[in-house]
């Protein structure tokens, strides 16, 4: 077989689909028998939402038309509010979904591409080669066999035993002073403000949803989730831990310390599973290298992130990113698979930066109330909202690009309404098969590339062709009335080994 994806969580099924759209049909090794039902992740953030809505799946991750909305109101950066109304266009796209939802989803979209899942199917020993990858796999009923293919993708979570198989080191920081509480759980009616759904807190003040408050003595959050019990969530500093298993009465304590007032806080209606984790400390780490040969590392597999939630949005993208290289690798196309790391790792780096400067800001002390306080006034600045709202979104991750490229080669494609001989498409849903795609908006529309579709078009944009790769990034883009078919000859040779036609 060409690639094992060892993993069946949301980076691994993304990666099963990226591959399969390339036609490279993986095998996927999944140690559980079912998708794991413990509430983990409560959706998704900035370019991942456009990105799933770019492969046809947001509408059926939300459950609602397309395409997705960009978030005008106010998101969160260390429990300080962004006012993303201050922008004239907000990068921040909010998917509420649960993690087992999304690995729903993309599973049923994985078989229906031809995937083979094989669930309760464990790896136990990894060796390579030159021509390939030889792996040891513990199946149901204590049953041992090998598998030989030519690439094996570790997307087994930050334990990963890919990566300790492939010798990868995963330095970072472990944090060992805060302990972390979350929990599914009822607050009574008459503690909800109407008007704005508020959690009202007598002797603290208000807490408005999804918008964290930091005090002198920790942290606390109150998400009424659609469709799932309200989560409410604390974080302490130089509390004490304990192995004993976590209770609703150890959350109510952890609430009154950090907010100096009682929450009456009930148990969740429902068989579950309902969420009742403590976490003691949290680490940041990022892989030496995401590549070792034939083995590749995504998402928690090759980084972690102690803050910030960032960490499935940036893996999920990792699979985009990943897949159709992978996938050229194993077809015959071109060979840019180095490039994996090239344009993902500084995406972990900056995520790193990210997560280590909410943490700071979070962190107790009248020093840091102090900052946060300066930092809060320059928050009504439109300028600075646009700096931290393109970070939480990722839609400040460019790509590298030779000196002298078009403004808009290595992002993401912009999101063009096209009018075209067959009527009028949004540039999202012509990506969706994620084959290169040669967008021609020239008055003549004489552009062509061999092996490439061609799609001519009208759109209100100054840009007059772009090329995309097929993770919807650019590869080239015009602003010529007459576009340079060298520069398009030569990026069509280095992304896909393909020339353009005389």
């Amino acid at each position: 077989m060409d690639v094992v994806i060892v993993g069946g969580g949301p980076n691994g099924m993304m990666l099963a689909c990226e591959l399969a759209l390339g036609g490279v049909r993986p095998v996927v090794l999944e140690r559980l028998t079912e998708p794991s039902a413990e509430p983990r992740s409560n959706g998704l953030v900035g370019q991942v939402v456009r990105m799933v809505d770019r492969r046809g799946l947001f509408e059926r991750l939300s459950g609602q038309p397309g395409p997705p909305r960009a978030n005008n109101g106010y998101f969160m950066f260390a429990a300080l509010p962004l006012d993303l109304s201050l922008l004239d266009d907000s990068p921040v796209h909010n998917l509420p979904v649960p993690e087992l939802r999304t690995v729903q989803v993309l599973e049923e979209r994985a078989v229906e591409l031809g995937v083979e899942i094989r669930r309760g199917h464990e790896l136990t020993g990894l060796i390579q080669d030159d021509d390939g990858v030889t792996l040891t796999v513990r199946g149901p009923g204590a049953t041992t066999y090998e598998l030989r293919t030519g690439y094996v993708v570790g997307a087994d979570s930050a334990h990963s035993p890919v990566r300790k198989a492939a010798g990868i080191g995963f330095p970072g920081v472990t944090y060992d002073r805060s302990t972390s509480r979350t929990v599914h759980a009822t607050v009574p009616a008459d503690r909800l403000d109407p008007a704005t759904g508020a959690l009202i807190v007598p002797g603290h003040g208000p807490v408005l949803p999804f918008l964290p408050v930091r005090t002198a003595r920790g942290g606390f959050s109150y998400a009424p989730l659609p469709g799932r019990p309200p989560l409410v969530a604390t974080v302490e500093w130089d509390e004490p831990g304990t192995d004993e298993p976590m209770t609703l009465d150890e959350m109510r304590a952890s609430v009154a310390r950090v907010l100096g007032a009682d929450v009456p806080l009930g148990p969740p209606p429902g068989d579950g599973p309902h969420l009742l984790r403590r976490i003691n400390g949290g680490n940041t780490r990022v892989a030496d290298r995401y590549r070792d040969g034939r083995v590749f590392l995504v998402g928690d597999a090759a980084h972690v992130f102690a803050a910030g939630g960032t960490g499935l949005n940036v893996g999920m993208q990792d699979a985009v990113n990943l897949g159709w290289k992978l996938a050229a690798a194993v077809t015959g196309g071109a060979d840019v698979l180095d490039t994996y790391e090239t344009e993902r790792r500084p995406v972990a780096d900056r995520t790193v930066t990210f997560s280590r400067a909410q943490a700071a800001l979070l962190s107790p002390g009248d020093d840091v109330t102090g900052l946060r306080e300066l930092f809060g006034g320059l928050l009504t600045q439109p300028g600075v909202v646009r700096v931290l709202a393109d970070l939480v979104a990722g839609a400040d991750v460019r790509y590298p690009v030779d000196e002298g490229a078009h403004p808009l080669a290595g992002w993401p494609a912009p999101d063009l309404d096209l009018r075209t001989a067959d009527g009028a498409v949004r540039l999202a849903k012509l990506v969706r098969r994620a084959t290169p795609l040669l967008i021609d908006l020239t008055e003549d529309g004489g552009l062509h590339v061999d092996g490439v579709e061609v799609v001519r078009a009208k759109a209100d944009t100054e840009v007059t062709a772009l090329l995309l790769r097929p993770d919807s990034y650019v590869a080239w883009a015009s602003s010529e009335a007459r576009p340079d078919r060298d520069g398009l000859r030569d990026a069509a040779r280095r992304w896909f080994g393909v020339p353009v036609s005389s």
